[in-house]
């Protein structure tokens, strides 16, 4: 691993993602529902130019479109997962995820167009935590660090 970058905050990581998948025509997330549903949609509405769908966790007959609505990106219709990108989201790392990276692997391979990418999007070193650096043939992993704070004013 080497370090290519650095960004600041919630728009420098959507521009590092934008980046990352410039030549692509499309893109499959694939994620935990619920935790990284949310994340899929905002990345997906960063690139809107682009078809993206989405899988739950290794359910590939799960695959959705996102379709641009008034309310920002939404699933839509069934999809074809065939993709230039594959965008990993951090959360299918969790132990409470219970993902197979064999499983999710041979997804990969199904799905995967040739010379295409794979990308890790997480937080707080999820894959790297989880040991999935060398389990995933990741061209590239773009990870964010939140801190924060809670201010009172009362």
């Amino acid at each position: 691993m080497k370090k290519v970058s650095d960004f600041e905050g919630l728009n420098g990581n959507i521009v590092a993602f934008k980046e990352q998948v410039s030549d692509a025509e499309k893109i499959t997330f694939i994620g935990a529902p619920g935790v990284c549903t949310p994340f899929a949609e905002l990345f997906a509405y960063a690139v809107r130019d682009k078809k993206s769908c989405f899988i739950t966790l290794t359910d590939i007959e799960s695959a959705r479109s996102f379709k641009l609505t008034s309310q920002g990106m939404q699933l839509s219709e069934a999809a074809d997962p065939q993709a230039d990108v594959v965008a990993l989201l951090g959360g299918l790392s969790m132990p409470k995820a219970n993902v197979n990276v064999d499983e999710l692997n041979e997804m990969i391979g199904k799905i995967l167009n040739e010379n295409g990418k794979i990308i890790g999007l997480s937080y707080m070193d999820m894959f790297v935590e989880a040991g999935w650096e060398n389990k995933v043939n990741f061209d590239c992993i773009i990870n964010g660090t939140l801190i924060g704070s809670i201010n009172s004013y009362k």
